[in-house]
């Protein structure tokens, strides 16, 4: 489980395609220091597990499930991706519960520059709309935001300088592939609803 409060930006190393997987390595001092293998790490929101510790290195296997899924089949050497590790239980909750767990690839549609701040609008399929409203939650790439506008096929969300900087999400133009989760509670209040209308 994570908060969606990214810690730190990481390098890929490289991806290298295996017969059945794919290893990931990615390069970051602050996220592999007191790192170990088993532990849990958000890549771009997509929750994989270290198979391999080395120094600021730390290395992931993704199966081809994982890979086309989400936006890390579309990562090279020199990409950037947003990092977290695990929460623990004495953790403070400042974002929202974040799984992991991607429900699907996005894209940036549409980007507004207010000068101080931005606004970012995703565009998604309509069945991750159908689990979004305006004020509530949603992850994009491992980022816990604050939902502004949600429409049939996309929504937006308004981006602060320091989200901006400290996130790949400043660094993301129209086009670009995202990931994204959308709130579990809201996932169960749409399950409950489907069963009530059986």
């Amino acid at each position: 489980m994570f908060t969606g409060l990214v810690e730190a930006i990481g390098t890929v190393q490289n991806l290298e395609r295996l017969k059945t997987t794919a290893r990931l390595r990615i390069n970051s001092a602050r996220i592999a220091d007191g790192a170990k293998v088993g532990d849990s790490i958000a890549i771009n929101g997509c929750c994989l597990t270290i198979v391999e510790a080395n120094g600021s290195e730390l290395a992931f296997e993704a199966v081809e499930e994982t890979l086309n899924r989400t936006n890390l089949g579309q990562l090279a050497s020199g990409s950037t991706v947003n990092l977290e590790r695990a929460m623990t239980m004495s953790d403070r909750i400042g974002g929202h519960y974040v799984t992991g767990h991607v429900d699907a690839v996005g894209c940036v549609d549409d980007i507004e520059d207010f000068q101080d701040w931005k606004k970012f609008w995703f565009a998604v399929p309509w069945t991750l709309t159908r689990q979004m409203a305006s004020k509530g939650s949603v992850a994009v790439d491992g980022v816990s935001l604050t939902l502004v506008d949600v429409q049939d096929d996309r929504f937006s969300v308004a981006l602060i300088p320091h989200t901006l900087e400290v996130t790949t999400l400043g660094r993301r133009q129209c086009g670009d592939a995202v990931n994204i989760e959308t709130d579990l509670l809201a996932k169960y209040v749409q399950r409950q609803l489907e069963f009530q209308h059986k």
